[in-house]
């Protein structure tokens, strides 16, 4: 079948494609932006078409020719005007799917309760039923998409799905860094509340199928592992799973999910916007009234997964550096996506910019190497003090601070996720591009590049940041004695690095170049799920 999938460039739908195209399918990818895309490793193997979900005329011309359109569109932590975004996208890409001519839309949507019955027998039991008062307002812009997609002209199937469990997803990361930091902890009653956990193997197994299923079906269908569980269960269950000591939970009734959210925020990569609507879901009771969906994709022989091997098969995934999508790889809400300004009279502003350079004594390969690993687990090279305050702070104000780390510990693209950088642009061996998404009175990059003076490598730095207003110029000024003590030891450590890097080389019996493709990225790392 010819296949759209919206949201390709984040957590599901990066690891959709290449399902997709293993199982003999066609592939077309919308984005907003089609250069964050590029660098995947199945690039080269589906088409890209840039396009805006609320936009019908883009929209449409991404879905002409599709038989099957996955819908993966949902405002994670996106403001106040979320839901009016969420509904307009819908309305709008079930009507460009209807003058396209598109067989069937298949939505993930999220698990709500539900008032009435369980949905009828038989291949179509009509719109999704409306959901309880009481959701969040996340939740109630799921189910209202969902309702949207299925009252449309086009069949739609609507997969509701409680807490996806994978290597780099929101839910399994917060679940991680609570119970590994937290040793003895009082906890909100949500911990209390039962859900019905599913891992991404499973829900990427029922997204495919459904681009194979020849009858015409509208309806929705509950989606989840074998295990009914409450997240207090699921902290000790991770706990056991990773060899961790029991972990001691004693629930209180005092912690609003407002509050909830600044606490995971702390504790946790997941930034407070994005951990509330987690938090606010789990307030509700989200298990499965029906497994209709296995009439027309059948269970596996061996069963769907449990919540156990998920977290094992998560956990594997992560210390073997094979986490192939995160959380952070789709957009942050509200983060800037302005590209780097050449003209420094751009939106009729100035630009400050702060150049370094230093010549290093190692080859151009070994400091690409060390540039390529910034951030991270390998920290940015000069007072690291200095750098977890800033993310601090960035957290204090509900940005997303340091700790989102990064995909992959040694290689990036376009589109990475770096601590509170996005990465805007990647020439390997010459050109990183970060652009900041901490908060800011104004855009901020940081260029890392490789250069040559004759026979010797240099190191490249700038800094470059564009002020919005006075608050803009001030915040620049302010922080102007400061550079020097940041972004200029950032150069000779980034060097000795790099000398460091040239010497294990020299002694590895490896090289640089063992398993590596033309694009430096070791042929293991490239894996589906």
């Amino acid at each position: 079948m010819k296949c759209l999938v919206t949201g390709a460039t984040g957590y599901v739908g990066g690891r959709l494609v290449p399902e997709l195209l293993e199982a003999g399918h066609e592939v077309r990818c919308m984005a907003r932006s089609a250069a964050r895309l590029r660098d995947h490793p199945w690039a080269g193997r589906v088409e890209t078409v840039q396009a805006d979900a609320t936009d019908e005329e883009s929209t449409a011309r991404a879905l002409d020719g599709v038989e099957v359109a996955y819908y993966l569109i949902h405002a994670m932590g996106g403001g106040r005007d979320f839901a009016a975004s969420d509904r307009r996208a819908a309305t709008v890409f079930a009507s460009a799917a209807a003058r396209a001519g598109v067989r069937r839309v298949v939505y993930l949507g999220g698990l709500t309760p539900e008032s009435g019955p369980a949905p009828e027998d038989g291949p179509a039991s009509g719109r999704e039923p409306a959901p309880e008062q009481g959701l969040s307002p996340h939740m109630s812009s799921r189910a209202e998409v969902g309702r949207i997609l299925l009252d449309a002209p086009v069949p739609a199937v609507v997969l509701r799905a409680a807490v996806v469990i994978g290597s780099g997803s929101v839910s399994f990361e917060m679940l991680r860094y609570l119970t590994e930091r937290l040793p003895v902890m009082t906890t909100p009653s949500w911990v209390r509340t039962r859900t019905q956990p599913i891992a991404i193997r499973d829900v990427l197994r029922y997204l495919v199928g459904w681009a194979s299923v020849e009858e015409e079906v509208n309806r929705s269908f509950d989606i989840g592992g074998p295990d009914v569980l409450t997240y207090a269960d699921m902290m000790r269950v991770y706990a056991r799973v990773a060899g961790l000591p029991r972990r001691v939970i004693i629930p209180v009734p005092l912690l609003s999910p407002g509050l909830s959210s600044h606490w995971v925020g702390l504790v946790t990569p997941v930034p407070a916007g994005i951990a509330r609507p987690l938090v606010e879901s789990l307030r509700n009771e989200t298990v499965c009234r029906e497994h209709d969906i296995a009439r027309h994709i059948p269970d596996p022989p061996e069963g769907l997964v449990g919540f156990g091997d998920s977290v094992a098969l998560a956990l594997r995934r992560i210390r073997e550096a094979k986490v192939t999508t995160r959380w952070s790889s789709a957009s942050t809400p509200g983060a800037p996506s302005d590209p780097l300004p050449t003209d420094p009279d751009w939106a009729g502003g100035s630009l400050y910019t702060d150049r370094r350079a230093r010549r290093v004594r190692a080859s151009p390969e070994a400091l690409w190497a060390v540039i390529e690993s910034v951030g991270g687990e390998s920290g940015w090279y000069s007072l690291p003090v200095a750098w977890r305050a800033r993310g601090f702070l960035d957290r204090l104000v509900g940005g997303v601070g340091l700790r989102r780390g990064r995909r992959d510990p040694r290689h990036l693209r376009v589109g990475d996720a770096v601590d509170f950088w996005r990465v805007e642009e990647v020439e390997p061996g010459r050109l990183l591009r970060l652009r900041a998404e901490m908060r800011l009175p104004g855009l901020a990059w940081l260029e890392l590049g490789v250069g040559r003076a004759g026979e010797e490598t240099v190191y490249l730095q700038r800094a470059i940041f564009h002020p919005h207003g006075l608050a803009g110029h001030l915040y620049w000024h302010a922080l102007s004695p400061f550079h020097g003590l940041i972004f200029g030891r950032m150069p000779r450590n980034v060097a000795a690095a790099a000398r460091r890097k040239a010497c294990e080389w020299r002694r590895s019996p490896v090289g640089t170049g063992s398993g590596n493709d033309s694009s430096g990225h070791n042929r293991q790392d490239i894996v589906s799920s």
